[in-house]
């Protein structure tokens, strides 16, 4: 009889082992950027790396740039707007899926499908689409409304407004997924007991369904505000910042400024506060779902 095989000693290290060269790569090439980031922005470098000390001068010279205060002026209008109507529109289509209809398969998918697209298509598109020589002005005008006008890519007051709604376009199916994902969760027995109880299926949704939905509205709001912050290739594709600079937010700011103006201390101050606002909105979420699990 041959003897039972032996057990193979024990070797915890092994996978540290093989996980090691990724790991530290990793921390290299995102925590290591960040930290050499966070320095260029205490720095005088300008056209290229200048490591002497300035301290906070790129900050102070940030926010005396009225170019960047237009850049935040711009966010929080796309942002309030992109996250707002996203949710309403994505709550609705949910909410509208939720009722059973028939090919609603079709329909999510229709709904969902612009969310595959990268922002740059999204951009190209609706830069035909709003185009007053190409798109909607053109057609209306075609119909014989020959005084219709629809110019806002190319008006500076409203031009802020097209990347809203090419970006609610995009979005707005993904929040549809993760809000009907929502209202699939929930008890059927509380539906039917409410209608019994003779509400009427609006009120149903918005005294019990919508409230009971908090944590996907939360997850939501978290993810859109993520997208609103760094974009940049929907507003490069669509506006390229403009006209002149006002389409500007911080993360074309920032671009501008790092590899089109020479301003790399200037740049790497502006890419520096897009963390740290980030991080006010990721940590505060990520501190409270471990509190939670604990």
């Amino acid at each position: 009889m041959s003897s039972p095989a032996t057990p193979r000693p024990n070797q915890p290290w092994l996978p540290k082992l093989v996980l090691a060269p990724s790991f530290l790569l990793s921390f290299l090439f995102i925590y290591g950027l960040i930290a050499w980031n966070g320095y260029l922005s205490l720095s005088a470098s300008r056209l290229l790396p200048n490591y002497e000390f300035v301290g906070v001068e790129q900050y102070v010279n940030l926010f005396d740039s009225e170019r960047w205060w237009v850049a935040l002026t711009n966010l929080g209008i796309f942002g309030t707007l992109f996250i707002g109507c996203g949710m309403a529109l994505g709550l609705f289509l949910a909410i509208l899926l939720d009722q059973k209809i028939r090919a609603e398969g079709a329909l999510r998918t229709i709904y969902l499908y612009p969310m595959a697209l990268s922002f740059i298509v999204t951009g190209t598109a609706w830069k035909w689409i709003l185009n007053p020589g190409l798109g909607i002005e053109n057609v209306v005008r075609q119909w014989g409304f020959e005084n219709f006008t629809f110019d806002w890519l190319i008006n500076p007051e409203r031009a802020i407004y097209t990347v809203v709604i090419a970006g609610v376009w995009q979005s707005s199916g993904f929040v549809m997924a993760l809000f009907l994902a929502g209202l699939r969760g929930i008890d059927d027995s509380i539906i039917k007991a409410a209608q019994v109880d003779g509400a009427s299926l609006p009120r149903i949704y918005w005294r019990i369904i919508i409230p009971s939905l908090r944590p996907v509205f939360f997850s939501t709001l978290l993810v859109l505000a993520h997208i609103a912050i760094k974009s940049f290739d929907l507003v490069i594709a669509l506006t390229n910042g403009g006209p002149g600079f006002a389409t500007d937010v911080p993360a074309t700011f920032m671009y501008s400024m790092a590899f089109s103006r020479g301003q790399i201390g200037l740049g790497a101050a502006s890419a520096t506060v897009m963390l740290a606002t980030i991080a006010a909105i990721v940590v505060p979420y990520l501190y409270s779902e471990l509190r939670t699990k604990r």
